[in-house]
């Protein structure tokens, strides 16, 4: 039986401000500090850069460069505490696009119960697209969606939200207002009463999903709301300038992007990110291999291709296909290497001329 499933309502993105929230820090530290403290810091954020090994279909270098646009894959994973590390599947993943020319950064959600064939694990049969992390890291997950889409991802990040109860004692705890009373992991909560939280009770909060009446998308929103606390606490000047503090937010991030590129970004980028439009992929609720999955219509999947597409300035392209369970089964049409050759600009027609790279 197919029913629709619930909207999720618009909500700030987390995990794109944890990464602004951290490029601040880089400049902060910059400039208060001098050279010294400056190394200190950039060696520092060094430690959660790691390769993605997923093939870049453009020159990345050249886009920062040219102060062209450029897109991110942000994932979220429930890993990090109890001694656990960057692995299993991810709770969350948006593709960002940031473009200075225009001064809009876009966030495309994607549920992370969307069906889809992930490359290199075809035999796998048709799979939730959380699962794409779990079985082949960063790379497998990036190549996913790039072939689902057909759009290009330049950089990725992903944060462990299990670690963050480490980041939330650095600052002091955290104090958020429950929308709904429930209890969890030894700890009570109250609708509407603001309620000050250390690390180990925000964590409890944010990760209760069975008695949320919206299931997992109340646990998103209730991470989100988490993680705004926190960088209403982090904000400040003392504590982005506070080693402690940066040390143990890398420690809970990787990201393929290096000091220098988080450096172009935080110069060049940052006006655009005042100017944040989003979206989410919606899909219908259906049962495939006894498992519940969501499953994107084409004309979604394109509509969800243009808008991303639109936001780096490239020209319209036919969606992947890879997602699309109106076909036999799933297969991509792009190459094994999910290379999307993508030039031109965004004009809303078939191909077009452009600039190569854009």
């Amino acid at each position: 039986m197919i029913e629709p499933r619930h909207r999720p309502r618009k909500k700030r993105h987390p995990i794109r401000n944890i990464i602004i929230v951290l490029i601040l820090a880089l400049l902060a530290g910059g400039t208060a500090y001098g050279m010294h403290k400056y190394e200190s810091l950039k060696n520092t954020v060094k430690s959660s850069y790691k390769a993605s090994g997923a093939k870049k279909l453009r020159n990345v270098n050249a886009q920062l460069s040219g102060k062209k646009p450029i897109s991110i894959l942000l994932m979220g994973t429930d890993t990090g505490a109890l001694g656990r590390t960057f692995a299993g599947r991810t709770d969350s993943m948006m593709v960002v696009t940031i473009n200075p020319k225009t001064d809009k950064t876009t966030i495309t959600s994607l549920p992370r119960d969307t069906a889809v064939t992930i490359p290199g694990y075809e035999d796998y049969g048709i799979s939730k697209i959380n699962a794409a992390y779990a079985y082949g890291q960063s790379k497998t997950a990036i190549t996913t969606v790039q072939q689902m889409l057909n759009v290009p991802i330049d950089f990725y990040a992903i944060i462990n939200m299990g670690g963050m109860e480490k980041i939330i004692d650095e600052v002091g705890g955290v104090s958020v207002t429950p929308t709904l009373s429930f209890s969890y992991g030894g700890y009570s909560f109250k609708k509407g009463v603001k309620t000050h939280m250390n690390g180990k009770k925000a964590l409890a909060y944010a990760r209760m999903r069975d008695d949320d009446p919206q299931g997992d998308y109340g646990r998103q929103t209730r991470q989100r709301k988490v993680i705004m606390a926190l960088l209403a606490k982090s904000g400040s000047v003392s504590t982005l300038l506070n080693e402690d503090f940066i040390r143990s937010l890398t420690k809970q991030t990787q990201t393929d992007l290096t000091f220098s590129d988080l450096t172009a970004l935080a110069t060049n980028y940052l006006s655009a990110t005042k100017h944040i439009k989003t979206t989410h992929m919606q899909g219908t609720s259906e049962t495939i291999n006894g498992q519940s999955m969501e499953v994107a219509s084409k004309s979604e999947l394109q509509r969800v291709t243009n808008y991303i597409r639109n936001g780096l300035g490239l020209a319209y392209k036919k969606t992947g296909t890879i997602a699309d369970m109106s076909t036999s089964n799933g297969a991509s049409s792009t190459d094994s290497s999910g290379n999307t050759g993508d030039t031109g600009n965004a004009n809303g027609s078939q191909g077009g001329p452009g600039n190569p790279g854009n």
